[in-house]
């Protein structure tokens, strides 16, 4: 396994998921940031992802850090309901963003609904403010939606702010990055 940075739309049901997933391929296709066909050069399902590609050098920080030439170098973009975690240490702690207060057991045990897509929300049990999930607070990056793009290997290179925000400008919602390192 390879490590991965994965930016998470945050909202649990992006409208039109499926579109917004091809527009995003199409528009980083166009930047040359990856290949247009996909190839064998992912970890998750059947292995076939997005190859990286030279224009990935101008959205990163360290461009020395990417992965060309290693057989994991890919972009996957899941448009299935998924949860998003690292893999290692993670706490499964949360707060309410209205009272403040610790709720990372309940909000984790609501997963159970959440996943199957009963509810986008969660309702915090101290105060009773009401969000989708991924309006919570965590104290590690983490995201919860039916859309993700898993760039493997590209963690250690660290994408620019400017290319996240253009990036979240085109899916049209905020992005999270979730490490997961192997």
């Amino acid at each position: 396994m390879t490590a991965q940075c994965i930016l998470v739309p945050q909202i649990s049901s992006v409208p039109a998921h499926e579109a917004k997933a091809r527009q995003l391929l199409n528009w980083l296709v166009k930047r040359e940031i990856v290949e247009a066909l996909p190839s064998t050069c992912g970890q998750g399902g059947n292995g076939m992802a997005y190859a990286i590609a030279r224009g990935a050098q101008r959205v990163v920080e360290h461009p020395e850090l990417l992965p060309f030439g290693q057989p994991l170098n890919g972009l996957e973009i899941v448009t299935q309901r998924c949860i998003y975690t690292p893999t290692r240490d993670f706490r499964e702690e949360a707060g309410c963003p209205q009272c403040r207060q610790e709720i990372g057991e309940p909000l984790f045990a609501s997963l159970d609904e959440w996943w199957p897509g009963q509810t986008d929300n969660f309702t915090c049990p101290e105060c009773g403010f009401e969000d989708d999930i991924n309006g919570f607070l965590f104290l590690q990056p983490c995201g919860f939606s039916n859309l993700g793009f898993i760039f493997n290997g590209w963690t250690e290179a660290v994408f620019r702010q400017d290319f996240l925000a253009v990036f979240a400008e085109r899916l049209g919602f905020p992005v999270r990055q979730v490490r997961v390192d192997p």
